[in-house]
Parts: C-alpha cells; sequence; structure tokens
C-alpha cells in the first residue's frame, strides 16, 4: 500500500513529487506556472536565494502563492547553525 503523499495514493496522474531545497529546486529554468509555500520560505535561512529560485523557475506570468510568517531582521549565522530553531 503506497504511504500517504504518495502520487498513487492520491490517484493523481499529472502529479509529479521531487524532493529538494527551495534554495536549489530540481527543476529547469521557466518550468512552473505556479510555485506554493506553504511555511516552507519561512524555514529558508537564505530566503533571497529562495525568492531567486521562484523567480527562476516560473513561467512568464506565473504566480507565487506565500502563506508564511517573515521576519524583517536578518537571521544570525550562529541562529542558522541551530537547526531546532528552524524545524517543528
Amino acid at each position: 500500500m503506497p504511504g500517504p503523499g504518495t502520487r498513487s495514493a492520491s490517484r493523481l496522474t499529472q502529479v509529479e513529487f521531487r524532493e529538494g531545497y527551495l534554495e536549489e529546486l530540481p527543476v529547469e529554468d521557466g518550468w512552473a506556472d505556479v510555485v506554493i509555500s506553504n511555511g516552507v520560505a519561512n524555514l529558508c535561512p537564505d530566503k533571497m536565494q529562495a525568492y531567486g529560485e521562484i523567480h527562476r523557475v516560473l513561467k512568464p506570468g506565473g504566480r507565487m502563492q506565500i502563506a508564511d510568517i517573515m521576519v524583517d531582521k536578518p537571521v544570525s549565522q550562529e541562529a542558522k547553525r541551530k537547526i531546532d530553531l528552524w524545524t517543528g
């Protein structure tokens, strides 16, 4: 029996799951019509790199939907090294 979150479990034929990091998306330039972040961008230590990747992979006229909490001040290098601060 396939696990939850798998394509065969969802019975969706036009879905593809790829594992990666938002700062290094495993897709080609101009590949996506839509990029959705539901708490992912919030966990990225390098937000500029992450948003650069979103821009890279979006097709012209593509859309980005964000449901994240963002901070306005830089995260210290010490805090970036403490993975427990970034994970639940």
